[in-house]
């Protein structure tokens, strides 16, 4: 389920997930950044991972959230999160090319801001 939450930055869409990314949560973000950045203005994803249950990162990234004509509009993609696995992931490769990703801890939600507000 994601949970849109208030941005630290007008550029950025701050979205809590926690458990299994469903169609609903792709239309209801979509819609989100259609109503906040149309459909060409730039702008970053704080995405803060508490849990993930029946998708990837991977899949996160490249589904119906983040399809093809939202792809041109992305310009940082921070992740926090205790998960290993998600840390891995993050520093594998470049899923959307021309967009920087970086995972952070849990603990380190602030240097999170300040990176994605560079």
């Amino acid at each position: 389920m994601f949970n849109i939450l208030p941005s630290r930055d007008p550029l950025t869409i701050c979205v809590e997930i926690d458990g299994k990314a469903t169609g609903e949560d792709a239309e209801k973000m979509d819609q989100h950044v259609k109503e906040t950045f149309g459909e060409n203005e730039p702008f970053n994803v704080m995405a803060i991972i508490k849990d993930i249950n029946g998708t990837t990162l991977d899949g996160l990234m490249k589904g119906p959230i983040v399809d093809a004509k939202r792809w041109g509009q992305f310009r940082k993609f921070a992740v926090v999160s205790e998960k290993k696995w998600v840390e891995t992931a993050v520093k594998i490769g470049d899923v959307l090319p021309g967009v920087s990703t970086q995972h952070f801890d849990k603990d380190e939600i602030e240097t999170a801001w300040d990176w994605i507000r560079q």
